[in-house]
C-alpha cells in the first residue's frame, strides 16, 4: 500500500509541480506526517523531492525529473475504461481508481504530448443523460460492477413492470444507455436484461463461475434490442407523409427516425411512402392524429378508422365548447 502511494506522490509531482503536504494528505486521506515520511523515503529511494516552508512553499521534484514507473496496479487497469468518463467510474466504485490510472498515463507522455492530451480532455465532456430527464439512482451498481470483474453470482430482488421476483444469477455485462444502467445476466442458461435502478436488495454470494467463452456483450446487446423492438412494435402502417410530416414523426423517436430514413423517394410535392412499425391500434392513433394533416393513412384500415374517430371526438368536444 505504502509503495503504491509513494509512486502516486512521484506521479503527481511530475505532472502537476508544486504539491502542499495538506493537499497530498488530503488526496490520499493521510495525516500530515505521514506524508513527511513518505518524501523522506522518496528522497532516501534518490528520487529530487525538496520542499520550500512558507505561503507558496510546497513540495515539487527537481526542474527535469521524470520517472517512467507509471505501472498500472490490478484495480486501475480495471478502470481503465472508465478513464474518460468521470461520473461512471465513480458510479461503478471505481472513480479513485480511474483518476490513479489517468495521472499514470499523462505522466508516461512527454511534454507536448501530456499538453495535447489535457487540450483534448478539457474540450470533449460526454453526458449520457436525455434532455429533462433526471438520473435514477442506483445504489447497487457498483457491487453490481464487483460481482461481474470477481465472475461471483448475485442474488438479488428485482421490480420489473410486472412483478417482484427473487432472482441468482451470473452477472455478464453492464450496459450504459440513455443515462440508465443495465445488467445482463444468465441464469439456467436464459440470459436476460435488469435496469439496475430496479434492483430492490442485493447480495454479493461466495459461489464463483465461468463466464460463457462465446459470449461477446457487444453483439449480444445489438441482437437483443433488436428483438425487443420486434416484440414491443410487431405491426405495420403504410403512410404517405408530406415533408412537414415527416419531420414531425422523426421527433417520435429512434423507431419512427427509421421509418423516415428509410422511406420512399418523394414525388413532385415532397410526399413520400413509408412504413412505421406499431405496437398497437390505440397506442399509434393518438400519436398520428398529433401530426395532422401532414400524414396519410394508407393501411391498415382499423388504424385509420381510429384515427378518424378520435378526429370527430375532438370537432365534436370543441364545438360543444363554442355553443
Amino acid at each position: 500500500m505504502r509503495a503504491s502511494r509513494l509512486l502516486a506522490i512521484l506521479i503527481l509531482l511530475q505532472l502537476r509541480g508544486r504539491l502542499t503536504g495538506d493537499y497530498l494528505a488530503s488526496e490520499f486521506e493521510v495525516s500530515l506526517r505521514t506524508i513527511y515520511r513518505d518524501i523522506d523515503a522518496l528522497s532516501a529511494a534518490g528520487v529530487p523531492v525538496y520542499g520550500d516552508k512558507g505561503p507558496g512553499g510546497g513540495f515539487a521534484l527537481l526542474d527535469g525529473y521524470r520517472t517512467q514507473l507509471t505501472g498500472l496496479d490490478p484495480a486501475e487497469a480495471e478502470a481503465m475504461l472508465f478513464v474518460g468518463m468521470p461520473d461512471q467510474a465513480v458510479a461503478l466504485g471505481m472513480g479513485q481508481a480511474a483518476s490513479r490510472a489517468r495521472e499514470k498515463l499523462m505522466a508516461a507522455l512527454s511534454g507536448a504530448g501530456r499538453e495535447q492530451a489535457a487540450r483534448i480532455a478539457g474540450r470533449f465532456h460526454l453526458d449520457t443523460m436525455d434532455w429533462y430527464r433526471s438520473r435514477r439512482p442506483t445504489p447497487h451498481l457498483a457491487t453490481v460492477a464487483r460481482a461481474l470483474l470477481d465472475c461471483r453470482q448475485l442474488e438479488m430482488t428485482y421490480q420489473s413492470w410486472t412483478a417482484r421476483r427473487e432472482w441468482r444469477v451470473n452477472p455478464l455485462g453492464l450496459v450504459l444507455k440513455a443515462g440508465d444502467w443495465y445488467l445482463v445476466a444468465e441464469q439456467h442458461g436464459a440470459r436476460r436484461t435488469f435496469n439496475v435502478a430496479d434492483i430492490i436488495a442485493l447480495a454479493l454470494t461466495d459461489s464463483a463461475f465461468v463466464p460463457p467463452p462465446d459470449f461477446a456483450l457487444d453483439r449480444w446487446w445489438v441482437e437483443s434490442q433488436r428483438n425487443f423492438e420486434a416484440r414491443l412494435r410487431p405491426g405495420k402502417a403504410v403512410l404517405r407523409a408530406s415533408p412537414l410530416g415527416q419531420r414531425r414523426l422523426h421527433l417520435q423517436g429512434a423507431f419512427a427516425a427509421e421509418a423516415v430514413a428509410l422511406a420512399d423517394e418523394p414525388d413532385a410535392l415532397g410526399w413520400c411512402r413509408l412504413v412505421l412499425p406499431l405496437e398497437s391500434i390505440t397506442e399509434a392513433a393518438p400519436m398520428l392524429l398529433g401530426i395532422g394533416p401532414e400524414i396519410e393513412v394508407i393501411a391498415p384500415d382499423d388504424l385509420r378508422a381510429e384515427i378518424a374517430r378520435l378526429a370527430l371526438e375532438v370537432v365534436s368536444r370543441m364545438e360543444k365548447k363554442q355553443q
